[in-house]
């Protein structure tokens, strides 16, 4: 559970069915809606592409259903954010052959999402297995094209993994919206042949959040995430103790009630985004001198607060100049 939200949410079990809503097609009794695919010139079914089609939410949970459920014996590549949640939920309803989460621990993830992630699952009651893989080291220097990296070497583990224990499906949650953004590990995806309902069903950030919070998901308003390396500037070695003063410092803002955070690391500096909307609250004379001394007894030396707020892929601007030139 993120570290910020209240105790009294936590779940003893969940049961993965749509709520019945006013706005909702789906409904309690075992009933479902027909899809309505839109067709391409080919004439196949098509639910990616524009996110602004006609198709609803309601359809495209309908065809992602359909569609897990003839995949055969599956493994979810599970992170404990909001798409693979949403994901092996829906493989759970679609009823497939065989399920089982497969998450990586390495250092450059916080040991809180871990948790989370592994109580989540527990509460779907879904098989999991943590498979542990030490920072690669052709990422120890922090190179662009470090997510490829990183998941060509997961992938590969969960592909010997899945061999060993008769799963022949690999699937991420990447969404619709994850092709329009920078995203070097997509390449992985495509290389181990890694399936991607969610995108191939069109479904979109926004969606994804819709609908699992219909479907009681405890975690649908949890902000994005990404691994701790993205808050260090790329061409910059990484080392644990870095990695482990970026952890500490973005759990205790958490903490303190800023529930999107980064903080970036260079050098000895500290630059914190939160959201936009969040801003002025952390610039309080109080709230930012309470936060100022903690970073400073990790080790922070000097600590900046970004005005804009936290923008996606503050860190890859460069890249993508460079890319459009």
């Amino acid at each position: 559970m993120n570290p910020n939200r209240e105790q009294n949410q936590a779940h003893s079990g969940l049961t993965i069915q749509p709520k019945q809503t006013s706005n909702s097609k789906m409904v309690n009794n075992g009933k479902s809606i027909k899809s309505r695919p839109i067709t391409n010139r080919k004439g196949r079914k098509d639910f990616s592409g524009d996110s602004k089609n006609t198709t609803t939410t309601d359809e495209k949970y309908q065809h992602l259903l359909n569609l897990l459920h003839d995949m055969g014996k599956i493994a979810v590549a599970y992170s404990g954010g909001v798409d693979s949640t949403f994901l092996l939920a829906a493989a759970k309803q679609a009823s497939v052959a065989k399920l089982i989460a497969l998450t990586m621990k390495r250092p450059y993830f916080a040991q809180w999402e871990l948790e989370e992630a592994t109580n989540l699952v527990k509460k779907l009651g879904i098989p999991h297995k943590i498979i542990e893989l030490p920072v690669d080291d052709k990422m120890s220097f922090n190179p662009p094209d470090r997510c490829y990296l990183c998941k060509s070497s997961t992938f590969k583990r969960f592909r010997e993994e899945m061999d060993q224990l008769g799963f022949d499906t690999l699937l991420d949650g990447t969404n619709a919206d994850d092709i329009q953004e920078y995203r070097p590990g997509l390449r992985a995806v495509k290389e181990f042949k890694v399936r991607s309902p969610l995108q191939e069903t069109g479904f979109t950030k926004a969606e994804i959040r819709q609908k699992s919070r219909e479907l009681g998901l405890p975690e649908w308003d949890k902000p994005s995430n990404t691994c701790l390396v993205t808050r260090i500037p790329y061409h910059t070695d990484i080392s644990n103790n870095d990695l482990r003063m970026i952890e500490k410092a973005e759990l205790f803002l958490m903490k303190e009630g800023f529930r999107l955070v980064r903080v970036r690391k260079y050098d000895d500096h500290a630059r914190i985004e939160v959201d936009p909307g969040m801003v002025d609250e952390l610039l309080k004379k109080d709230k930012m001198n309470h936060i100022s001394s903690y970073l400073g007894t990790l080790g922070f030396k000097n600590v900046s607060v970004d005005l804009e707020g936290y923008k996606t892929g503050n860190l890859d601007k460069t890249i993508l100049k460079n890319t459009n030139n």
